[in-house]
């Protein structure tokens, strides 16, 4: 089950939340400098919360509130979960953004190191 909150009201933001004991969740949430932190939690709106309220004043989102949750998937496995968040900590931006928007069809081509990739034409004119 894949639960995907594009807009948020107030800054606080609803998810189902499962009771199962192993029930995880990798969620991003895009910063007020429109950076992208990546989490894992048993518990992803309060998790969400404590970062929307600033409770660790040493964490990444702490000085870029307001924050908004922009992808949550729910995993039934915690190493799995772990793996996943993992795993999206090393991706470049875009390959984020379009994960978040639901881009899967972006996800191999964004994949490819630079070098790989065919080059964009020029637009210039000389």
């Amino acid at each position: 089950m894949r639960v995907v909150i594009l807009s948020l009201s107030k800054g606080v933001g609803s998810i189902k939340h499962r009771t199962d004991l192993k029930t995880m969740y990798v969620y991003i949430l895009e910063c007020s400098d429109n950076s992208y932190y990546v989490g894992v939690s048993n518990n992803a709106e309060k998790r969400f919360q404590e970062h929307a309220l600033g409770i660790n004043r040493n964490c990444y989102t702490y000085l870029r509130r307001p924050l908004k949750l922009v992808f949550s998937e729910i995993f039934s496995d915690p190493n799995s979960a772990i793996a996943f968040e993992k795993k999206i900590k090393g991706w470049s931006r875009a390959k984020k953004k379009a994960l978040i928007e639901g881009k899967w069809e972006l996800l191999p081509e964004l994949s490819k190191s630079r070098m790989e990739r065919p080059a964009h034409p020029s637009t210039s004119s000389g």
